[in-house]
């Protein structure tokens, strides 16, 4: 059947064509429509089913690969390892992706790889390092693995229906929607998953601080989290910054960063740091290149040779240094300039019932104690029902033990097998399941003694049943149970804390060094933007300055090599640099041309340059229309590496000249009319925005403009006092042209 294509009368914007499965026919779609309609459902797929952890800790691919683990008997102790292949295989009838992404799950929960505070899968073979990025893990036939102990707890009473199963996603096995841990796995190992427009980072938690603060939440709700929950404790050690004020924020909004630095040892005998922890964020290598590429670029001059020790005792990164070198402080710069001292973002965002949350530690434990409530009442109904199902049956027994031989009768003297049990029941008075466990009792046991022990469990079965409705009815003795787990969980699992704390105030932080050799120079700008900075003792050496045909040297400064330099544009923009980023050169090269040096916006020009080592003083920019704005130097001085600054000066009006005066200059004005004016920058006041429009200085005659503006010297001065104005804004006086318009004599 040949395809119809309909077109609507009205074309929508930004449409394209879409085939409709059945029908044939092709019809034009917005693509706004199409996103919503395939797009959407597969962000949400990646948000619920695959990047977020849940409340009992665990994205769905650590979820399916744990349970078919489980489901293979690999927690029980008396079972071996088994190869990773083996469970790589079995978990892709729940986690229908490829064997790698499944085996790269594997390996992050295994203990060899280091990267979860209490691993759940006990491994041999490599499995590689999560602080390394090149110690690769072996291939899944090589490596073998089971569940650690510490699973007990994951996987107790799954059996019991204490979580919902669901059918895996062929529909031939059934699957946990959570596991029903009995502490909160969530907050003791951590987690980072990518969704789509939403992401989860979660730092580890020691045990038993995350168990005792669980306890002390349900006692008191506005229990302090601070008080048992001291801080993050990562897999790999390390120092954390103990800011109260940054953890109190973290626990309550689930947002934060956690600063961390390395711990290290010096060998005085050998001249030699030797790092032993790291920040679980960054890797070996990353440290080692980092500090590799300051020893080059001059920045750090101490370190003589850096390796990685790291062998099978653990992590060791060891750093040589030269003699005289103080270590502490060596380390105090390696912690500002690499990534020897690094921060952890907190993101907790978690799926609860389906739907993603930011939480803090504070709530995660609320949610968590709610969903472990609902385990212990699912459990304990579940045992309830057995219960009272096995009493049901045992009072049968009762009832027979009073005439054992009355049963035997009825059996014996019925004739059709189908009629024994309904014989039974109307025998005794009992019912059906009840005559049916009758009717299937041995020969052996139908005797007094077996009976008489068999029915010895009633009245604990009594009494159990009566416990059991009392703790359904009783949220209290529910949580009970929940602090008795977690008590026990860590009596058996509780270690150490690894991340140990440093405090501000315990440490003197090393001031920055600025070690940028210091040594004078000479500044040189020409007009058409080429900048050369030259020695003096290579300036008395040189010749004439080379320059491009036409162009000329308009500005030039005597500075030192760690003068701070403003570049001004022709686009009310301000690019900020250093004398030392430039060469040392000589005369008799062109130098380097800023606006390509500085990477310039496509268009721009460089206009004036203004040399600084304290941002003292005032600059003041003056205006084809006759204003000026006189702006603080500090105004241009920023605390962070900033290289460009927008809305430098005001850009109503051309600009055609910035002057630094420092406390004050007189300035010669011109104008195209040919009016001069001389002033003092002390009359005019400083403006605090840098892109003020400044005030009126000259009044300009009708189609005239303000030529030049440039600073009078001392020497100067008496030839053009008779242009002075003691106020302004003035007209100022004629002078006299002479040659081009460029040009005036006085």
């Amino acid at each position: 059947m040949p395809r119809k294509k309909e077109t609507p009368k009205k074309q929508p914007a930004y449409k394209h064509e879409a085939y409709i499965e059945g029908s044939g026919s092709v019809v034009d779609e917005k693509i706004a429509d199409t996103l919503k309609k395939n797009y959407m459902p597969y962000a949400m797929s990646v948000i619920i089913s695959r990047a977020l952890p849940e409340i009992d800790g665990f994205k769905p691919s650590h979820r399916k690969l744990l349970y078919m683990m489980y489901k293979r008997g690999l927690l029980s102790p008396d079972k071996e390892r088994s190869k990773s292949a083996n469970v790589v295989g079995e978990t892709m009838k729940l986690n229908p992706h490829g064997d790698q992404a499944i085996y790269e799950t594997l390996v992050r929960m295994t203990r060899g790889n280091e990267a979860l505070l209490h691993p759940y899968i006990d491994s041999k073979g490599n499995f590689g390092k999560q602080y390394s990025s090149k110690m690769h893990f072996a291939a899944p036939r090589y490596t073998e693995v089971k569940l650690e102990k510490i699973c007990n707890e994951l996987f107790r009473d799954i059996d019991k229906e204490t979580i919902d199963f669901v059918p895996n996603y062929d529909n031939t096995m059934q699957e946990p929607t959570l596991l029903p841990a009995t502490f909160p796995t969530v907050l003791v190992n951590s987690n980072t998953g990518i969704a789509v427009s939403m992401a989860s980072n979660v730092c580890p938690f020691n045990l038993e601080e995350v168990c005792e603060t669980t306890i002390a939440l349900m006692k008191d709700p506005d229990h302090d989290i601070l008080s048992t929950l001291k801080g993050p404790d990562f897999p790999g050690g390390g120092l954390m910054l103990y800011d109260e004020a940054e953890l109190n924020k973290v626990y309550e909004t689930g947002r934060g960063s956690i600063k961390v630095r390395a711990k290290y040892n010096y060998d005085s005998s050998a001249r030699c740091i030797e790092v032993t922890e790291i920040p679980y964020t960054t890797t070996i290598e990353a440290i080692i290149e980092k500090i590799i590429d300051l020893v080059k670029q001059g920045k750090i001059r101490e370190v003589a040779y850096i390796r990685d020790e790291t062998d099978i005792d653990g992590l060791k990164i060891a750093i040589d240094l030269k003699k005289g070198t103080d270590p502490d402080k060596l380390m105090q710069k390696l912690y500002r300039l690499t990534p020897l001292q690094d921060s952890y973002p907190c993101n907790f965002n978690i799926l609860i019932a389906g739907t993603p949350r930011v939480m803090g530690v504070r709530e995660i434990l609320i949610e968590w104690t709610a969903f472990r409530e609902e385990c212990i009442q699912r459990r304990t109904y579940h045992d309830l029902q057995k219960k009272k199902e096995k009493l049901h049956l045992l009072e049968a027994l009762s009832k027979i033990l009073l005439d054992i031989d009355k049963a035997i009768k009825i059996i014996r003297e019925t004739e059709n097998e189908a009629d024994v049990v309904p014989n039974l029941m109307i025998g005794f008075g009992i019912d059906e399941v009840q005559a049916e466990y009758v009717a299937e009792i041995k020969l052996r046991n139908i005797n007094k003694q077996y009976i008489l022990r068999r029915i010895e469990e009633v009245d604990q079965l009594r009494k159990d049943i009566e416990e059991m409705e009392d703790i359904l009815r009783d949220k209290k003795k529910i949580r009970k149970i929940i602090v008795n787990e977690l008590r026990d969980v860590v009596k058996n699992y509780a270690q150490p804390r690894k991340t140990m704390f440093y405090y501000q105030s315990d440490i003197e932080e090393e001031e920055e060094i600025d070690d940028t050799p210091d040594y004078p120079v000479n500044l040189f700008v020409s007009d058409s933007g080429y900048f050369k900075k030259i020695t003096p003792q290579s300036l008395r050496m040189s010749g004439e300055q080379k320059l491009k045909e036409g162009d000329f040297i308009s500005q030039s400064f005597e500075a030192s090599n760690k003068t701070d330099l403003i570049f001004f544009s022709d686009k009310a923009q301000a690019y900020k640099s250093k004398a030392s980023a430039f060469d040392d050169t000589k005369a008799s090269v062109m130098g380097d041309y800023i606006p390509a040096k500085l990477s310039f916006d496509e268009g721009e020009s460089l206009k004036t340059l203004v040399p600084t080592t304290d941002y003292s003083g005032y600059i003041v920019f003056f205006f084809e229309n006759g204003k000026a704005a006189k702006v603080p130097l500090k105004s241009y001085e920023t605390k962070t590496n900033r290289k460009k600054l927008s809305n430098a000066y005001s850009s109503k009006s051309p600009l055609i000249a910035a002057l630094f005066v420092g406390e004050g200059a007189d300035i010669l004005l011109r104008t195209s009319s040919g009016h001069a004016l001389v002033f003092n920058t002390g009359m005019i006041l400083p403006k605090s925005t840098r892109d003020s429009q400044g005030v009126q200085v000259i009044n300009l005659r009708k189609k005239a403009v303000l030529a030049s503006a440039s600073v009078i010297s001392p020497e100067e001065l008496p030839d053009f006092e008779k242009y002075r104005s003691k106020s302004v804004p003035a007209a100022g006086k004629p002078a006299k042209e002479l040659g081009d318009s460029n040009q005036l004599t006085f």
